[in-house]
């Protein structure tokens, strides 16, 4: 009989199956309620984003002290590491956005209003 997985294990699982099922919900969701969901996930404090962020430097420092006993090759803590900085770069630059985001979706439906124009798709890097 097989051992059951540890709690850990299995909270990662869960974790990881109810992210695919908030993404399954956010393709179908209206615009403002969309717009509310993706600024949760992305609040730099308490969100998704940042606890994803949180969890792979925990990693890293984890890789570090592995690496450093002869478990793990240096590798593994340095891309870990790597991810960890390039997460916190891109919940920078994402934070930037946290406003419009909040912005859509709290803004009132107007029926019968004009819909805004569309803009013109530049892609831009502040870094």
């Amino acid at each position: 009989m097989s051992r059951p997985a540890p709690y850990p294990v299995r909270l990662a699982d869960e974790i990881t199956r109810q992210l695919g099922q908030l993404a399954d919900h956010l393709s179908h969701l209206p615009p403002p309620q969309a717009a509310q969901v993706i600024a949760r996930v992305l609040a730099p404090d308490t969100g998704v984003l940042g606890g994803v962020t949180h969890l792979v430097a925990t990693g890293s420092v984890f890789a570090k002290d592995q690496a450093e006993r002869g478990a793990l090759p240096p590798e593994v803590w340095l891309a870990l590491g790597r991810a960890s900085n390039e997460l916190h770069n891109i919940a920078l630059d994402l934070d930037e956005h946290q406003d419009s985001l909040h912005l859509v979706g709290t803004a009132p439906t107007a029926t019968g209003a004009k819909p805004p124009a569309p803009a013109p798709l530049v892609a831009r890097r502040h870094r």
